[in-house]
């Protein structure tokens, strides 16, 4: 079989699961472990003297080779918990260990290797979890095994629960409440947040989340541990409310819940409120890290060493760079064209409207093709009305001087057109 190669690696796959794919994920862990093996803790905790990495769902073992080879990780310990798996991770990972890395390989469950760390005391600078379904059992022994300032690579496989398309199911694995929503794959992050967040608080302890991404099927957030919340942090644990009738979106911290305000249907038309949460309503990215990651990429190029990012990953990383993914109210461009009856307005157009009105406003880096801005519902329809209503205008008026060129060059007289200027 031949060997697979991404980044500066190459191994052998084996015969398990293994999603090519899904490497936008690995290559985005790679860059923010090289970040934190530089010793940036983004200025909250002091720096690693060295990067412990534990893998704790290693697989064939890509992400623990690509962590040693390219991040710079000086201590890896690399666990899968299928037994059959343990040969294949240690011929992958022999590289590290001629390279004098302290490596580890394991094959427990999850749930024995962090309680193990646990009792032991030893922890981690990264610990990626890259979990199939929901990962919520593992979250209080997964922050245990961090160290102040390390970082949880959180990924869960449940899109149905976190989505709304299975709410008993979400209020047994998430504790929350997931109703349907437009922004659905964000919906689903910030309720994954929302368990790392309380769970975090339960230990005395912060967060800081750094990046955080879908691309429909696989959820993934990268948490920074830190030693306590930061001034505020509770605000940002809160309930999201969406209108189906008018589309409106409203958000409240749990610190402050009262009474919803009235949405814009008109009257009693008004369906009830389709509320999720609680859920993360703060920043889904932290900029100085991804500027940070960008940078890292630059000078690896720069220097003539293999690229960390494929195409894929670099358009995620510049997407996620574009959007802090604040305020929480993100809407489809398409919903925008059902409501108004004709097609979407174009997102740069709108974007700069709400500026010049000054709303924040600007292109969700999770969904693409959508609108996050904190502008009232009832202001940005009226805007992409007025906008998609000018651009008609212009179109027709472009094809009458078209139509009217064309008869004059064929020597016929045309009628002037009066909705033409």
């Amino acid at each position: 079989m031949p060997l697979h190669a991404e980044g500066a690696v190459q191994l052998d796959t084996g015969s398990g699961f293994f999603r090519p794919d899904s490497r936008p994920g690995r290559d985005l862990g790679v860059l923010l472990a090289r970040h934190l093996a530089q010793g940036a803790g983004g200025g909250a905790e002091p720096p690693a003297a060295a990067l412990r990495v534990l893998d704790a769902m290693a697989g064939c073992g890509i992400r623990a080779l690509r962590y040693g080879l390219e991040a710079g990780a000086t201590a890896v310990w690399a666990n899968d918990a299928d037994p059959d798996r343990r040969p294949l991770l240690e011929v992958n990972l022999a590289p590290l260990a001629a390279r004098g890395l302290a490596l580890r390989c394991s094959a427990l469950t999850a749930q024995k290797l962090l309680a193990d760390c646990l009792l032991r005391e030893e922890r981690f600078d990264l610990l990626d979890l890259d979990a199939f379904g929901c990962p919520t059992p593992l979250l209080p022994l997964a922050l245990e095994a961090l160290a102040f300032g390390g970082v949880l690579y959180l990924a869960s496989t449940d899109g149905r629960s976190p989505t709304g398309h299975d709410r008993p199911a979400a209020v047994r694995s998430l504790g929350a409440a997931a109703r349907a929503h437009p922004a659905s794959w964000e919906l689903a992050l910030r309720l994954q947040l929302g368990v790392v967040a309380r769970a975090a608080w339960a230990l005395g302890r912060g967060l800081r989340p750094l990046f955080s991404f879908s691309e429909g099927r696989t959820f993934r957030t990268a948490v920074q541990l830190l030693r306590r919340p930061e001034s505020g942090e509770e605000r940002r644990l809160g309930l999201l409310a969406h209108c189906h009738g008018c589309g409106e979106q409203l958000a409240q911290p749990l610190l402050t819940l009262r009474q919803w305000p009235a949405c814009a249907c008109p009257g009693r038309e008004a369906p009830p409120l389709a509320i999720s949460g609680p859920l993360w309503l703060g920043p889904l990215q932290h900029p100085a890290t991804l500027a940070a990651m960008a940078e890292l990429e630059r000078r690896t190029v720069a220097d003539g060493a293999p690229a960390s990012l494929g195409r894929p990953g670099a358009r995620l990383l510049e997407a996620l760079r574009g959007d802090p993914g604040e305020p929480a109210r993100c809407w489809p461009l398409a919903e925008l064209a059902r409501r108004l009856g004709g097609g979407p307005p174009p997102l740069q157009a709108l974007l700069e409207a709400l500026r010049a009105e000054g709303w924040s406003a600007g292109p969700s880096g999770v969904m693409a093709g959508q609108l996050r801005s904190d502008a009232p519902w009832p202001r940005v329809l009226e805007l992409a009305a007025g906008i998609t209503a000018a651009r008609a205008e212009a179109a027709r008026a472009t094809a009458a001087r078209t139509t009217a060129a064309r008869a004059g060059a064929a020597g016929v007289a045309v009628a002037p057109n009066p909705a033409s200027p």
